[in-house]
């Protein structure tokens, strides 16, 4: 069976280590362009590509894989099934309509709920304590193909984004090989995805991590871990941007200040800022241009005092 495989993040990788491990004939590995690093703006192949590299595959990287270069490289290759893995563009129908046995699917949450980009940070963001994955057909729509095999996961109470995806990884790739191989078998239904129980939720911008104090102290807490590593959570002192890398949820803490006000500002204590039930403990932080450091530290330094507000 020919394979294209096409994806782009780490989240990707084991999926394709997995095929090739699996002896299926892989033809072809597309991804996104390489981008420019943060520091030194050097180009950055994806990790995909770097993977693909390694077990000698080709690979092909269109900044619009629908349009006529990249629809002619995929009808040249002819496979008989597509993979695609957090591969981050849309396929059209002329794509889709290629390979003998469809395109199938890898998606990070147990649709029809949490369709779109970013199913784990939602799914952490909005204090689930479920997730998983599910290998679906792909289809003209997002997200909104026959489900073919599904697997659960749990989600920590302190688990972030980074965290799920290093354990979704694998037990996704698992599921892949499952599913190709009842395909091969015939041993395989497709669900159709309930519409009624179907939910959408948009990528994430550098503003999904602002901080609002007028939030719960566990939504606060849900949305700390949800946005790390990217975009990040943060809150802002005047004009500088302070990133919050991980919180405590302080559900009873009693206190008459206002969602933002420090309640507790103190190298020894910590710091402790008022929301709409209770507080959260900041425990790590980075200030601009510096590095990483419990709030203690920052505080022993930075001028951080009861009373102020946080915005």
């Amino acid at each position: 069976m020919k394979v294209v495989f096409l994806g782009t993040p780490d989240f990707a990788v084991p999926s394709l280590e997995a095929l090739i491990e699996n002896g299926y004939n892989v033809v072809g590995v597309f991804t996104q362009p390489d981008r420019p690093a943060k520091r030194g703006h050097k180009l950055s192949f994806p990790p995909i590509k770097e993977c693909a590299l390694k077990y000698g595959i080709d690979v092909y990287q269109f900044e619009k894989i629908r349009q006529e270069e990249g629809v002619r490289t995929l009808k040249e290759l002819a496979p008989d099934i597509m993979i695609t893995v957090a591969f981050g563009q849309i396929l059209s129908k002329e794509i889709l309509d290629i390979p003998k046995y469809g395109c199938i699917n890898v998606h990070g949450s147990l649709l029809p709920k949490y369709r779109g980009a970013a199913p784990i940070q939602w799914a952490i963001i909005n204090g689930e304590t479920t997730t998983g994955v599910t290998s679906m057909y792909t289809d003209v729509g997002l997200d909104t193909g026959d489900i073919l095999l599904q697997k659960k996961m749990t989600i920590g109470k302190d688990e972030t984004s980074k965290d799920i995806f290093e354990r979704m990884a694998p037990i996704g790739a698992e599921l892949l090989i499952e599913t190709l191989k009842k395909i091969e078998t015939g041993d395989i239904s497709r669900i159709p995805q309930n519409e009624a129980e179907a939910s959408h939720f948009p990528m994430l911008k550098k503003e999904t991590g602002h901080i609002d104090f007028n939030k719960t102290a566990s939504e606060i807490h849900n949305l700390v871990r949800g946005v790390s590593p990217w975009p990040g959570a943060y809150f802002l002192i005047g004009n500088d941007v302070i990133k919050v890398l991980k919180v405590r949820p302080l559900n009873d803490y009693n206190h008459e200040g206002k969602p933002g006000e420090v309640l507790v500002a103190s190298a020894k204590a910590g710091l402790i800022v008022a929301c709409k039930d209770g507080a959260v403990e900041i425990i790590e932080l980075k200030a601009p241009s510096g590095k990483q450091m419990n709030a203690k530290s920052y505080i022993a330094g930075n001028k951080l005092e009861p009373k102020m507000v946080l915005e």
